[in-house]
């Protein structure tokens, strides 16, 4: 990978469940585009992890969220080719969150925005074809409550544009 242009990429995700079932956004941008995808982002200056989290999660779901407490960091890396760069290295911070108020709903779409709504999926109902890396690694999460401390890398990735 050291010979490829990489484009590194920071996000806070949230993992919010009910039963068996996880919450996930439509995304409608960037490499994960027409998949599930977790409710969270990128953080703005001068704010904190958790802060962004809570903004995103409400921004992506309609939802707002208490954080419970970190899950860990994972990193994946797969083929884009995205503003002169050939790979993105994506490295993702999970929180544990809860509902504390609002509700589903179509978000509101603005610059930026990368969700097009938020629904539950159940590990039946999000393989890698039909998910990110990081709606799998959550799933994975929910069963084992363990991370992998070791990237990911996928050496072929559909952009599903």
């Amino acid at each position: 990978m050291k010979d490829k242009k990489v484009h590194r990429a920071f996000g806070v995700y949230g993992i919010y469940t009910h039963g068996k079932d996880l919450l996930v956004i439509n995304k409608n941008r960037g490499p994960y585009i027409n998949r599930f995808d977790l409710p969270g982002g990128s953080l703005e200056p001068g704010e904190s992890l958790t802060a962004a989290l809570k903004r995103e999660f409400l921004e992506e779901t309609g939802i707002e969220v208490k954080v419970i407490r970190n899950v860990g960091i994972a990193d994946f890396m797969l083929p884009w080719a995205w503003d002169n760069y050939e790979y993105v290295h994506h490295i993702a911070a999970f929180y544990l969150v809860e509902k504390v108020g609002g509700n589903l709903k179509i978000p509101q779409q603005f610059e930026g925005q990368d969700s097009l709504g938020a629904l539950w999926v159940s590990k039946d109902g999000a393989s890698i074809n039909e998910a990110s890396p990081l709606v799998v690694k959550a799933l994975r999460w929910m069963e084992e409550e363990v991370l992998s401390p070791y990237v990911e890398v996928y050496e072929v990735w559909e952009v599903k544009d």
